[in-house]
């Protein structure tokens, strides 16, 4: 009602300046009054007073339209009837100040409340990637929101760069990192549901690199077709990743061998070793020792097992297989039945970078744990072998081969432990494989790295290799190496490609040049195979089982073994590469592929 009173003497005001012949204002007194009551009758009927002031916004403004329009003609009315002898202009300039101010009043009174709320809270202070449609439907969301505040758009569109949008500066995407910096942004939110995945994720990616916290927002109507996303969305079959079917139905139970058993597992806090863990705890062992050099590791996989245990005697000791004291000690304090050492370097290029240390791991950290069993006594002891053993062309594999000629030559020596070992190929899943190399290529937008176009590799999973290895220390006799029959290599590219195609994606080559991702090769890595191999010679023995071989290798002599130990211990001791290489070489089959240190240097 002020804003009636206010309007209709600023509307007289405007008109006094052009005319003079105004009624004075004691005669205008009654007609101000009933106009008061009537902009009152008219404001309440058209409910302005319950609109909320922080959601007074078009339909508010259209709202108070009307009612300047009906006040003004309530005034028409009383004036007809007063007769105070007012002009037309007047009614017009009162209808159109009336709107100005009612309106005014209320934004400028919603802007300083809102201000005063929201300066006692912190908010989060958000640039949005996208000034589009989906990114002003953001803003207008927010503008509501005690804890977000909108601060700018950045956009790719140059036509839209430096012009102001939803009352927002747009900003060119090469200033993200001065205005996260300058503007104190906490995060950014991707608002371009529009364009491919792929470009969004590399987008994404780029934005993560400068050190931001990025959030992608959906389209509303994929936000509303939820069964659509579905359907694009189809996970690979594991079938298809393995080139067969899963065999763990198929693979007998072991519990007989190992219940009542005290178990030491190296290497129990990596991917072979804790799924070891996990499936000895169906056998009811008297004890599982869990031994790993990384305490990080060694604390899930404890912490895990005592929760999964209920009871179960789990006792974890932090350190290496190259310790031999302490390895001497685990086993006479807890009398240990049953070894399976899965504790290894296995990842190709870090340990052809590192050869020193990657064959004192494997090499001489076999052999200090191996022979600590049979010292102690122990019953069976596993070795957690790989394909890469077969014909080596790299130092892990090599590595991995002669710590197999370890075991065999103690298999030959020793009648009280069985010793065995298994082989099997890539593991779906664990830590440092190629699936999840390609689900973060796939999720940051590409490309997928292929190696070679022509790789081929065995697959199996975690839970199948981990039942394979307990099912050979039930078979053992001494001395064997068991494989199993994992089906046909599968081609890289085209597990590439399915994982692609099941993430919902295209894939982009010559073809298809509009595809999403693309696959692209970087060429062999030093000491990769085309092809891996799970058997060196093709004489091979049948199991119990159909699906696991025992094969027939040769191996070296006690006086062969003392000799490569030897003169590996020396190399270790004296950091020589070259003479490592010479080493493996010259004991492991087909490692004369191996180039020694000063061939690299000249092929460099």
């Amino acid at each position: 009602m002020a804003m009636v009173v206010l309007a209709m003497c600023l509307a007289l005001a405007l008109n006094a300046t052009v005319r003079s012949d105004l009624p004075p204002l004691a005669e205008l007194t009654p007609m101000i009054t009933l106009l008061m009551l009537s902009g009152g009758a008219i404001s309440w009927h058209l409910q302005l007073p319950r609109i909320k002031l922080n959601a007074f916004e078009t339909r508010g403004i259209t709202r108070t339209a009307l009612f300047s329009v009906l006040t003004a003609i309530a005034a028409l009315v009383i004036d007809l009837v007063i007769n105070p002898e007012i002009m037309m202009a007047v009614y017009f300039n009162f209808t159109i100040l009336l709107m100005v101010l009612s309106v005014t009043w209320r934004i400028a009174l919603r802007h300083v409340t809102i201000a005063i709320y929201r300066r006692s809270r912190p908010r989060m202070r958000v640039l949005i990637y996208g000034a589009g449609k989906t990114g002003q439907q953001l803003v207008a969301a927010l503008r509501h929101d005690d804890v977000i505040e909108p601060v700018c758009f950045v956009d790719d569109n140059p036509t839209l760069q430096t012009l102001v949008v939803a009352g927002l500066r747009v900003h060119a995407p090469s200033t993200v990192k001065h205005l996260i910096e300058t503007r104190n942004i906490d995060r950014v939110v991707l608002a371009m549901p529009s364009i491919r995945q792929p470009e969004l994720a590399r987008i994404a990616h780029h934005l993560r690199s400068i050190g931001c916290e990025v959030h992608a927002l959906p389209s509303f109507a994929e936000l509303v077709g939820e069964g659509e996303l579905r359907k694009r969305v189809s996970p690979v079959s594991l079938d298809d990743l393995l080139g067969r079917g899963r065999l763990e139905s198929e693979l007998p139970g072991v519990s007989h061998a190992y219940s009542g058993r005290r178990i030491l597992i190296t290497g129990a806090g990596g991917s072979i070793g804790s799924e070891l863990c996990r499936q000895l705890l169906g056998c009811k062992p008297e004890c599982i020792v869990a031994l790993d050099h990384s305490e990080l590791a060694l604390y899930t996989i404890d912490k895990e097992l005592r929760d999964l245990s209920k009871g179960l005697n789990v006792t974890p000791v932090l350190g290496s297989v190259l310790d031999e004291s302490l390895v001497a000690r685990v086993l006479r304090q807890y009398n240990i039945d049953v070894v399976l050492h899965a504790a290894a370097y296995k990842h190709l290029p870090l340990v052809e970078s590192n050869v020193i240390i990657g064959m004192r791991n494997n090499v001489l950290g076999t052999k200090i744990i191996a022979e600590a069993a049979r010292e102690a006594g122990v019953e069976r002891f596993i070795l957690v072998s790989s394909d890469k053993a077969v014909r080596p062309t790299n130092v892990m594999g090599a590595s991995k081969r002669l710590a197999e000629l370890l075991v065999q030559d103690l298999a030959t020596r020793c009648t009280d432990t069985r010793f065995s070992m298994v082989r099997f190929g890539n593991v779906l899943g664990s830590s440092g494989s190629v699936i999840p190399l390609f689900e973060e290529q796939i999720a940051r937008g590409g490309p997928v790295t292929l190696t070679d176009p022509r790789v081929t590799r065995y697959f199996m999973t975690i839970s199948e290799a981990a039942r394979l290895v307990l099912l050979a220390g039930s078979f053992s006799r001494g001395g064997d190496v068991f494989v199993l029959d994992m089906g046909k290599p599968v081609p890289i590219r085209k597990l590439a490609r399915q994982m692609i195609e099941g993430a919902g994606y295209t894939v982009k080559d010559d073809k298809h040049p509009d595809g999403d991702i693309e696959i692209k090769v970087t060429g062999l890595r030093k000491g990769e195979k085309l092809h891996e191999e799970l058997l060196i010679s093709t004489d091979m023995l049948t199991t119990p089982h159909h699906k696991i071989l025992r094969a027939q290798e040769s191996y070296l002599s006690e006086f062969e073994i003392a000799t490569a130990m030897k003169d590996l211990r020396q190399a270790i001791g004296e950091h020589d590469e070259e003479f490592a290489r010479e080493i493996i070489a010259r004991w492991v089959e087909r490692c004369e592929d191996l180039p020694s240190k000063s061939e690299e240097k000249q092929s460099l």
